[in-house]
């Protein structure tokens, strides 16, 4: 009997275009699981809205600039279904049977979520659908049936919530209607921002968009933080928080000649202004066919909402053959 394919779901918030640590974090990664799993990725507007209410129209905006970059690194839409999350309502529907079963208190508990309102520094004063963002993900996640879910490390209390209220629903109706999921950690650790202080972010101003022109990206990696004391090329200096390292760790394939250029940035004899010249050759190989690809894609927008039309078509149907199920397991179809 043949195994059957995992059911991986990944998305984005579309709040702006895609960057290097994107890249880096989670999209190579999808061009690679597309051909070994059963692929989901959400543009995920609905939730962007959770924070960004007052900005709805820069959240509609940039869900085909996502699109865009997808399609620019790789996601092929014969291979990964891409739904827009918002054109998908029983999504919502099932937001709210799950709030059903989580009390605000447990909410707030969430490490994930804790972080979130102290970074954003809303206190008491949230959105509401901020505070149920939990449950909004646990929504997608159940609503495709996915059983694995790529995250980071921070991201684990959200995949536990999920499947405490996987397990909750379950028992409440005495059926496994709804299916638990894995946690796929990320083996690449999150690329640092330009300025060395943060991760990449769009918000912050630190990142490096998959579509950089050549300009860009050569100014990017000429501002990047390396080591404050290294003043002369021959003196020593330090690896470890030096954010050019930690592009030539994610982005060098030739491993054995990063380790070269550690060693002798170590050692000493090594200036700042080498390195970076040969970080922008390498990032400006990768990213030329990306930012090709992109433009091209983007020269036909008709064609790519099209694209997401089909996507979110084929997503809908398994969302409402979920959404069915539970209302079944609930007494609630009353007219099926």
């Amino acid at each position: 009997m043949p195994v059957p394919r995992r059911v991986v779901l990944s998305g984005d918030h579309t709040t702006g275009p895609l960057h290097l640590g994107h890249y880096a974090g989670s999209l190579k990664a999808r061009v690679a699981l597309q051909h070994h799993a059963d692929q989901v990725l959400l543009l995920a507007d609905l939730q962007a809205l959770t924070d960004n209410a007052g900005r709805h129209h820069k959240v509609a905006a940039n869900v085909v600039e996502v699109a865009l970059d997808y399609l620019a690194v790789g996601i092929d839409p014969a291979l990964s279904t891409i739904v827009v999350q918002s054109q998908v309502p029983e999504l919502a529907e099932l937001t709210m049977l799950l709030m059903n079963l989580v009390t605000v208190s447990r909410l707030e508990r969430n490490p994930t979520i804790k972080e979130e309102i102290r970074l954003r520094g809303f206190e008491r004063d949230m959105p509401a659908g901020f505070l149920v963002y939990p449950v909004s993900q646990a929504a997608d996640i159940t609503a495709f049936q996915a059983t694995v879910v790529p995250v980071g490390n921070d991201q684990l209390p959200m995949i536990e919530q999920t499947n405490e209220l996987v397990r909750s629903f379950n028992a409440s109706v005495g059926a496994d209607v709804l299916v638990e999921c894995a946690a796929l950690l990320s083996s690449v650790p999150r690329l640092p921002g330009l300025d060395g202080k943060a991760k990449m972010s769009k918000s912050l101003g630190n990142a490096i968009a998959l579509a950089a022109s050549p300009d860009e990206i050569r100014a990017a990696v000429r501002s990047m933080y390396t080591d404050p004391k290294h003043l002369r090329v021959d003196e020593p200096g330090t690896v470890e928080g030096n954010v050019v390292f930690a592009f030539f760790d994610a982005f060098e394939t030739d491993t054995g000649r990063v380790e070269q250029l550690k060693t002798h940035y170590r050692r000493g004899g090594l200036g700042d202004s080498k390195l970076k010249r040969e970080l922008e050759d390498r990032l400006q190989s990768l990213m030329a066919p990306i930012r090709e690809r992109r433009a091209r894609f983007g020269d036909d927008r008709a064609a790519v909402l099209s694209m997401l039309a089909q996507g979110t078509r084929r997503g809908r149907e398994r969302a409402a053959s979920t959404l069915g199920a539970v209302k079944r397991a609930l007494g609630l179809a009353y007219f099926a």
